[in-house]
């Protein structure tokens, strides 16, 4: 391993697939490794190595694992090792996978993704959880919806008319909701209710994260920023100062618009969307509640919404 300056790392579930490169990129070793046996083949390797792994489960882990080690370790994002796959007769298999994410680390002006502390990824796992809980009670609305509407009854959309009229829809003997249905619409209530339990616990957890996060208490005083979008962003992004601007910040979430410009001629179009899809979610709405607020002619805010309404019109190009 004398010989070895740069290690490509494919990560999977048992066997992880290791393109190791000299100084020339001649290729000296590309064994896959055993899991339990992937730390004890690093350990071997000299702390002035690079290690590059794909961003994807698990990475942020190893990372850790291996700058404990003292190993100089990356993360690369999978959009930018795309590029540099060379699959060839033989396809894409993980020694290819490898092999493309060592030759993107050796690229002088990678971008790499900073490593998630255990503490970000317990917070991000808080938001996770509760994003799944959201849509699983979206889901038991409209299953509840459905299964009211083979009986013949129709509610109005809004969950809080639907939870209000609900236990008085199963109680009613009079409509034509059979017995074993009601049971069911029992059922499907207390899951219900259990949803909206398991979303209140999470929320209390943010907010303690707010009290307990400098950076987190700091961010919730923006406009826009609430707890929630205020724990994300702290979770997400960690060190803010891994940013050159704020214009960086938002190309690394997506919000800037995407170009297709030639010859001289700017042409801008719709943003990218690349980055954290919650996060940028989270972002935009509290944009647009914040837009929606402030309606005054000389609000910076209400012009600067003015502006974007007449761009989106065809009016004014800015």
């Amino acid at each position: 391993m004398s010989n070895m300056t740069r290690v490509g790392v494919d990560l999977a579930k048992n066997l992880i697939q290791v393109h190791a490169v000299d100084v020339a990129g001649k290729v000296m070793t590309n064994p896959a490794v055993k899991r339990e046996n992937f730390l004890q083949w690093c350990a071997q390797l000299p702390t002035s190595y690079l290690v590059a792994m794909e961003a994807c489960s698990g990475a942020h882990h190893w990372c850790r694992q291996l700058r404990e080690r003292g190993l100089d370790t990356r993360i690369i994002a999978a959009q930018f090792v795309a590029p540099y796959w060379t699959q060839g007769k033989s396809g894409k298999n993980d020694a290819n996978d490898a092999a493309a994410v060592c030759e993107a680390a050796s690229r002088p002006h990678m971008n790499f993704v900073p490593p998630k502390t255990i503490a970000q990824q317990s917070m991000l796992c808080m938001h996770r959880l509760r994003e799944g809980l959201k849509e699983e009670r979206v889901a038991c609305i409209n299953r509840i919806r459905g299964l009211l509407a083979e009986f013949g009854m129709v509610v109005p959309q809004k969950p809080e008319v639907l939870e209000h009229h609900l236990s008085e829809l199963i109680e009613d003997a009079g409509n034509y909701i059979a017995s074993m249905a009601r049971l069911v619409l029992q059922r499907a209530q207390e899951h219900w209710k259990e949803i909206d339990q398991h979303l209140q616990w999470c929320d209390q957890r943010i907010a303690a994260h707010q009290k307990d996060n400098e950076q987190v208490h700091r961010a919730a005083e923006l406009k826009g920023i609430g707890p929630v979008t205020a724990s994300a962003v702290v979770a997400t992004v960690g060190d803010i100062k891994q940013f050159k601007n704020g214009a960086q910040f938002e190309a690394g979430l997506g919000l800037t618009p995407r170009q297709h410009s030639s010859g001289g001629k700017t042409s801008l179009g719709s943003i990218t969307k690349q980055g954290d899809t919650y996060l940028r979610t989270l972002l935009i709405q509290g944009a647009k509640s914040v837009a929606l607020i402030h309606r005054e002619p000389a609000d910076p805010i209400s012009h600067g919404r003015s502006a974007c309404e007449s761009a989106a019109a065809g009016k004014k190009r800015w």
